[in-house]
């Protein structure tokens, strides 16, 4: 059975997380992900924790790619990456805007060389605007996209994100999602393009719902306290007796009936949208929940269709069983010969026909380089010459 992307290639110059996480997710599904690094590694590499000398934030990112290093700044590095070029279908890169047109190496000098190369550019804040040479991380593609100040106490204090929403859904997902638009399109035109990615283009997009609450009410959405964002019983998360914490999602009618029916509350299930109520059915809840423990409550509820579940702490995630029936969580056993087991997230795409298939295989810094400059007709002795001379 052929992979969707089986014969596709890319070049990936990217480092840390956005554009090295989209490739893998491509990589699961076939396509050849030749790595594109600084002698010495991507900087990635160098996140801790390690495990026998090896980043294991990395290995998240960067299962099943091959490795070359290529001294860009050099003229002889960047002639053998344009031979990488022409005859590859997509190249991702995560420098800020410029940086490529500056070695020569923009869209506008690479598709000369090949018409048909889809260039992906993923930056905090695109390639156009006033902003778009201005330094950030996620922490700040949030902040500036409104996403921030939304995610808050309900007395407003911003509170920072476990995860790394504008860096992953913002740049990763969305840069899969145009890479993939436009190899479709090339099948259609011959051509690829240019894929234009913002960090924070893709964090604000995720505010649709919310831009929608505050246009239909004119007034600003408050922290803590709207329909979705912890303001109503329904929607809520619980303290429970043990510390550990429940969620419930009793949005719909019959959810809330069902729910406050199991506790013998019924005189709650008219007050589900009285805005004004809210405070003391979440305070009837609180004072309730905390008379059994999470899983108490859970084996409680286990029946009931009503979007009741528990929040389950990292170290119980792999072991949850819609996960495992997932396969959202592997497990690398031995990493690296450490004799350490480590745990990756799985793909969460699921095609019937092309599924995914994952290769926990991880490259070290350089790992086929020769092997792809032998592919590209260069001889032993040049790569000897090439890393005499610091060009790998």
């Amino acid at each position: 059975m052929s992979a969707p992307l089986e014969g596709i290639k890319i070049l990936d110059l990217t480092r840390y997380l956005p554009g090295p996480f989209a490739t893998q997710l491509l990589a699961d599904f076939g396509a050849t992900v030749i790595k594109v690094e600084e002698p010495g590694g991507e900087l990635g590499r160098a996140l801790p924790p390690f495990v026998s000398g090896y980043g294991t934030r990395f290995a998240s990112v960067n299962r099943n790619k091959k490795s070359i290093t290529l001294n860009l700044k050099n003229e002889k590095a960047r002639e053998i990456f344009s031979k990488l070029v022409s005859e590859s279908d997509v190249l991702v890169e995560q420098f800020r805007p410029g940086v490529m047109d500056k070695l020569g190496l923009g869209y506008e000098d690479l598709k000369k060389i090949n018409a048909g190369l889809v260039y992906c550019a993923i930056t905090g804040y695109g390639l156009t605007g006033p902003w778009r040479e201005k330094a950030g991380h996620d922490i700040n593609y949030l902040s500036l996209s409104g996403v921030t100040a939304l995610t808050a106490t309900r007395n407003g204090e911003p509170v920072m994100s476990s995860v790394q929403i504008a860096d992953v859904a913002g740049g990763s997902l969305y840069a899969v999602i145009a890479i993939l638009l436009a190899l479709f399109n090339r099948t259609r035109t011959g051509k690829g393009q240019l894929c234009d990615i913002s960090m924070m283009d893709g964090a604000l997009s995720l505010l649709a719902y919310t831009f929608g609450e505050w246009s239909g009410n004119d007034k600003l959405p408050l922290p803590g306290r709207e329909f979705l964002t912890g303001g109503f019983a329904m929607y809520n998360i619980y303290k429970c007796k043990d510390g550990s914490y429940v969620s419930l999602g009793a949005i719909e009618q019959k959810f809330w009936h069902g729910f406050c029916s199991k506790l013998k509350r019924e005189d709650l299930i008219p007050l589900q949208y009285i805005p004004e109520k809210q405070d003391y059915v979440i305070e009837e809840l609180s004072s309730i929940f905390l008379e059994k423990t999470r899983d108490e409550w859970v084996a409680f509820f286990e029946r009931d269709d009503i979007c009741f579940t528990p929040v389950l702490r990292l170290d119980e995630v792999p072991q949850q069983e819609q996960v495992a029936a997932r396969e959202m969580i592997i497990k690398s056993l031995d990493f690296m010969g450490s004799g350490k087991d480590i745990f990756i997230t799985g793909n969460p795409v699921k095609l019937s026909d092309s599924p995914c298939n994952i290769n926990m295989t991880f490259p070290a810094v350089g790992e086929h380089s020769e092997d792809i400059l032998l592919s590209l007709g260069y001889s032993q002795e040049d790569i000897e010459d090439f890393r005499r001379e610091g060009v790998i």
